[in-house]
């Protein structure tokens, strides 16, 4: 027998503490060792050890391996004696099979980085001594790589062996290629997974140039919840967003869109369980076959994507006992099967381009008659032929009935969906819900985490689009859409949401226009002439529809379009560019607006409707905008009285009114809008001009050019948080005491930055017996101050303390307001319990003492 240590060079590393880690291997047991280390490399290993090259070479890996991870505990700070401790754990952890596969990689030609997370993995499964919390298996392996590479260089002998390997690779190419089984190779397979699917693709999204390479998916991901639809009626869940959560809330339809049985459907939908979507897949009992639907961007690829990482990221003897997860995106597949490389599923996965990892069909299909396959069909809706897609549905059913043991999942987009051929086939539909609140928070939050480095700055960026989300309801409707969502996110690298959400609504309004063009629905009707329609078009359309829409007898708070006016507006503006038949032409862009585009929604009657609200007020103010600034239709004195003057005493206008401001560059025309509104009579209303001017000064972004009116509206508002005082003679009504509120509230949120906002707010508080004003102070603080320290004792001094004596019953008390925010705030702080105790049994307002006994009762039972 050789000297294996002389061979392998371990005499020669002076301190090399890891001989009782190979020794095992030199008494002979190197040869089967060597045979498991390289398999993956070297499939004959018959006279192939006659001249111990690759025992020897094995060996040297495996020492060069030892050293590295040696050399990593001593710059950790491990001591000599404690490295010496690692021997058994090493000596076990080199001798699992998935740990001699992953080392015995580096040997392949292809081989480019090795499975350090595998590698990190193994150790912690094989509950081995702990390593060092720096411990960095990323940095050995990219050393190990080196080392290997070297040693494949030094060796002539297995440089030969190796090409011969290469030249057998070609030869099994070329016999693949003819018709011969490829293999069956699952570690090859995640890795196809991993590549194909691990990074959160960001490409159309990211405007900024920010790379987000490392943001791995299975990282990001949250699982949605979902809702089972017994019957799939489009027109159930293609309401406008608005009216959905109007029906969500008040538990009916809006009674404009109560259209008969339609009505029914929405009650039986609505009143289905919400549940999470991966406990619906993980039922295999109850739901072998599923069908997930869903709007644009709403999450159904990147589900299917998740679940094939889950298998990919488990370690291979793990992976072996989950089922296989088999991804295919049928568009990809129609096509190949078009061009005839391929007639079903199986054969596309064999031989078929755009396949992860072409799997020999046979060992697929012993596993899939085993029922040890997970079945991924994506975008059935992507299918836009009909006819090809019944013959996917075919196919499908063909599937199911062939492996019945098989869990099969597909997703399509609801709008354009038909589901009789599908529920046939015993198929199980649900409809993914948007993000709540909890699930718009973890996403923020992971966000923030996996993208930012430095502390101060994740904080601050993590808790401006959360606040933006909050205080804005336009930008929450569209947060509950992750394609949205994740948008916000990139954008608030550099844009500080809401004020600049005009070029959020730009951006994801590009997206979705974008992402999914019309030239390829016009060519697919033979009828029409492709022509290249872009989204810069389809928004100067959609600007038009809305100017239209406001100027109807329902304007904007109708959001509703005859069919005939808005082919009628499409079809003039295609033939501004030139458009040939443009009526036709404008017929396919409002079907790719409903069905691809998420913009617009039918309502039935012939109605047509925008989903998001927010898209509407903004293609309106935009409008306004373009007429102003390029076509100077709209002079800036009609843009205040034509637009301004006719339309604030109107809220369903006051987002559009508020997005002009935003969008006018100019800041002194800004400010002259601003004056405009402040001059306005607006007593009747509750002065509802005043604070509206407010929240135009919101938008403007350089407010120092306007100085003067910003301190003239200030001194109007303080003026108004006094109003209760100067009307009490007369006024002794709601309307005084709720309109010094609003003041105080605008006040807090439009001067937030300025120093004296904070110390007229505690003044009000302590100071001002005007309920009105000091619960609006106390909200204002709780929301604009809430990482404050001081907070806590403030808001509880608030709730025990109240020197003036309330009469009015409809007057919010400001104890009670405290106490709530407390509640929301601190529910963990150790008075907050004594509290509410306190308050059920002493306060002297019946109304609180209700309160505090309601939310102890709910507190003591949630703790």
């Amino acid at each position: 027998m050789l000297d294996w240590f002389a061979a392998w060079g371990v005499y020669s590393v002076t301190g090399f503490v890891f001989r009782d880690v190979l020794m095992p291997l030199a008494k002979g047991t190197l040869e089967d060792y060597t045979k498991d280390f390289l398999k993956d490399c070297i499939r004959d290993f018959s006279g192939r050890f006659e001249d111990n090259t690759l025992n020897t070479v094995v060996g040297k890996a495996l020492k060069e391996f030892l050293e590295l991870v040696q050399q990593e505990l001593e710059d950790a700070e491990v001591s000599q004696v404690e490295v010496e401790e690692y021997s058994p754990a090493l000596t076990k952890f080199i001798h699992n099979s998935s740990v001699k596969g992953i080392l015995g990689s580096g040997f392949q030609d292809e081989c480019s980085s090795l499975d350090t997370q595998g590698l990190g993995n193994l150790w912690y499964q094989l509950n081995l001594r702990s390593l060092p919390e720096d411990f960095d298996w990323e940095q050995v392996g990219k050393r190990y790589l080196r080392k290997v590479k070297a040693l494949i260089r030094e060796s002539p002998e297995l440089r030969e062996i190796l090409d011969s390997q290469k030249l057998e690779a070609i030869a099994r190419y070329t016999q693949e290629s003819a018709g011969i089984i490829p293999e069956f190779d699952l570690r090859r397979y995640q890795e196809g997974l991993r590549e194909a699917y691990g990074n959160l693709r960001l490409d159309s999204l990211d405007t900024t140039g920010c790379a987000y390479n490392a943001l791995k998916l299975w990282r990001i991901f949250i699982a949605q919840n979902v809702r089972k639809v017994h019957e799939v009626l489009p027109q159930v869940y293609e309401l406008p967003k608005e009216h959905q959560q109007r029906s969500r809330e008040k538990d009916q339809l809006d009674s404009e869109f109560q259209f008969g049985e339609l009505d029914r459907y929405q009650r039986v939908y609505s009143e289905a369980p919400i549940q999470s979507v991966l406990d619906v897949i993980n039922d295999k009992q109850n739901y072998p076959y599923l069908v997930i639907l869903g709007d644009p961007g709403s999450g159904k690829s990147t589900l299917l994507q998740y679940l094939a990482l889950i298998y990919a990221q488990s370690p291979l003897q793990n992976a072996i006992s989950l089922a296989i997860p088999i991804l295919i995106e049928l568009r990809t597949y129609m096509r190949n099967r078009d061009l005839g490389q391929c007639q079903n599923f199986l054969e596309f996965l064999h031989q078929s381009s755009g396949a992860i990892c072409h799997l020999n069909q046979h060992q697929l299909q012993e596993q899939l008659k085993a029922g040890n396959v997970l079945m991924l069909f994506d975008g059935l809706d992507e299918v836009f032929d009909p006819g090809k897609r019944e013959d996917v549905i075919t196919d499908i059913h063909r599937f199911t009935n062939e492996y019945p043991d098989v869990q099969v999942i597909v997703t399509s987009r609801v709008i354009g969906y038909k589901p009789q051929r599908l529920r046939d086939g015993e198929f199980h539909h649900f409809l993914l819900q948007e993000l709540d609140e909890k699930q718009i928070q973890d996403f923020i939050y992971r966000w923030h985490e996996l993208t930012f480095t430095d502390e101060v700055d994740k904080t601050w960026k993590r808790e401006r689009l959360q606040r933006a989300i909050d205080t804005s309801k336009a930008v929450r409707e569209l947060a509950g859409n992750p394609l949205l969502l994740t948008m916000m996110a990139i954008l608030n690298r550099n844009q500080e949401l809401p004020r600049d959400r005009p070029e959020l609504y730009h951006q994801a309004s590009r997206v979705l226009l974008h992402q999914w063009d019309v030239e390829r629905a016009l060519i697919e009707d033979s009828r029409l002439d492709p022509k290249t329609i872009d989204y810069k078009d389809k928004q100067a359309m959609l600007r038009r529809v809305a100017y239209f829409m406001q100027a109807t007898d329902q304007g904007l708070a109708g959001n509703l379009i005859r069919r005939e006016d808005l082919e009628q507006i499409l079809t003039e503006y295609l033939r501004t560019i030139d458009v040939n038949q443009a009526r036709l032409v404008a017929r396919v862009l409002i079907r790719q607006l409903r069905e691809r585009n998420f913009i617009l929604c039918y309502l039935g009657a012939d109605y047509y409707g925008f989903v998001h609200r927010t898209f509407l007020e903004y293609f309106c103010a935009g409008e306004f905008i373009w007429q102003f600034k390029e076509t100077q239709r709209l002079s800036l004195e009609g843009l205040k009285t034509e637009v301004f003057g006719k339309h604030w005493r109107d809220e369903s206008w006051h987002e559009v009114l508020r997005l002009i401001v935003g969008m006018i560059e100019e800041s002194r025309f800004a400010g002259e809008i601003i004056e405009y509104l402040m001059n306005q009579e607006g007593e009747d209303e509750k002065f509802m001009n005043v604070f509206l001017a407010a929240q135009c000064l919101e938008e403007v972004k350089n407010r120092r050019e306007i100085e003067a009116t910003d301190k003239r509206l200030m001194d109007c508002l303080k003026k108004l948080q006094d109003y209760v005082k100067i009307e009490y003679s007369y006024r002794r009504n709601i309307i005084s005491w709720e309109v010094s509120g609003k003041a105080v509230t605008a006040i807090a949120i439009t001067w937030k930055q300025d120093p004296d906002t904070l110390p007229l707010l505690k003044q009000l508080i302590q100071s001002d017996d005007n309920g009105g004003v000091q619960c609006a102070a106390i909200r204002e603080l709780a929301r604009g101050w809430k990482d404050e320290p001081w907070l806590f004792e403030l808001l509880y001094n608030c709730a025990i303390n109240d020197p003036f004596k309330r009469e009015n019953d409809w007057e919010d008390n400001p104890r009670q307001i405290a106490l709530e925010r407390i509640i929301k705030l601190y529910p963990n702080h150790p008075k907050t319990l004594t509290l509410l105790h306190d308050r059920a049994e002493n306060d002297t307002d019946e109304k609180v003492r209700k309160f505090a006994q309601k939310k102890l009762k709910q507190f003591t039972q949630n703790h």
